[in-house]
């Protein structure tokens, strides 16, 4: 009789067991605070090449992560190192003006083609009537000439 993964898991009456109850069920993401960020540019930035890998390792950090903190604290943008990183929300109201905004829009749009519609449309009717008027024959009490 041959075992399957699935067999392994199976405890007694058929229960399945965690195979490793110390892994989380989902990674979470870690947010660090200005002053952190602050602290160890200091100390990495003080450190040699074989000092600076044992800060990463003990923090748990990326060279990725240092190179971005140093820009922005470049930058001089202190409330960037506090920002949590991605898009900021959005204000209800902005997202609600924005929403309407985009068929505004399209409805501007649209008139303004339908007013040089009805531009080009007097236009022509203006022409084919001074057409009609030259073209037609002249009656009446006039004599020819």
């Amino acid at each position: 009789m041959s075992t399957t993964a699935e067999d392994r898991l199976l405890g007694h009456a058929g229960q399945v067991t965690d195979p490793n109850p110390e892994v989380p069920e989902r990674a979470k993401r870690r947010s660090y605070s200005a002053k952190y960020k602050l602290e160890i540019l200091a100390e990495y930035e003080g450190l040699d090449r074989d000092g600076k890998g044992a800060l990463l390792r003990r923090e748990g950090l990326y060279t990725s992560l240092i190179s971005e903190w140093r820009k922005q604290r470049d930058r001089g943008a202190l409330e960037a190192l506090a920002a949590k990183p991605g898009r900021a929300p959005l204000d209800p109201k902005e997202r609600e003006n924005a929403r309407l905004r985009q068929p505004v829009g399209r409805l501007e749009e649209e008139l303004d083609t339908a007013r040089r519609v009805i531009e080009v449309r007097g236009k022509l009717s203006a022409l084919l009537e001074e057409l009609a008027t030259d073209s037609a024959p002249k009656t009446g009490g006039e004599p020819k000439q």
